[in-house]
């Protein structure tokens, strides 16, 4: 079997319950088992979807910075409590993060980032913010 390198940027990389890898271009089959491993450059908020919150109700994921500095935030567990404020969580180079699962979560850059997330194929969710940017 020849191994060659892959472009993580250009790629998604799925890790099945069998034991099997598939590195393709993205999207990755959200239909399947298993994991998916993404990582990518991010420039602007837009890139993380930073006017969005997210949710995964499949499982948990990780969030990592590999370069850069980076704010993950952790929306209140019961929302529009005025006493319950955002999480915040900062991660530089090489700090990662578990977004406990149904927990809805956003990314926001502090500098130009690049980030490698873990995530079910399946189970997210986009939500745009109620308070833009």
């Amino acid at each position: 079997m020849t191994v060659t390198p892959i472009e993580l940027s250009a790629s998604g990389i799925h890790l099945s319950r069998g034991g099997r890898i598939h590195a393709g271009a993205r999207p990755v089959d959200a239909g399947r088992d298993g994991w998916h491993l993404k990582a990518f450059h991010a420039r602007t908020g837009a890139d993380v979807h930073a006017d969005h919150w997210q949710v995964n109700t499949e499982a948990e994921e990780i969030v990592s910075c590999i370069i850069g500095k980076i704010r993950l935030y952790l929306r209140p567990e019961r929302p529009g409590r005025q006493e319950e404020e955002e999480e915040e969580i900062r991660l530089t180079a090489g700090t990662a993060a578990i977004v406990p699962r149904g927990r809805w979560h956003r990314i926001q850059l502090d500098i130009p980032s690049t980030i490698m997330t873990i995530t079910p194929p399946c189970g997210g969710r986009l939500e745009r913010r109620a308070d833009p940017l």
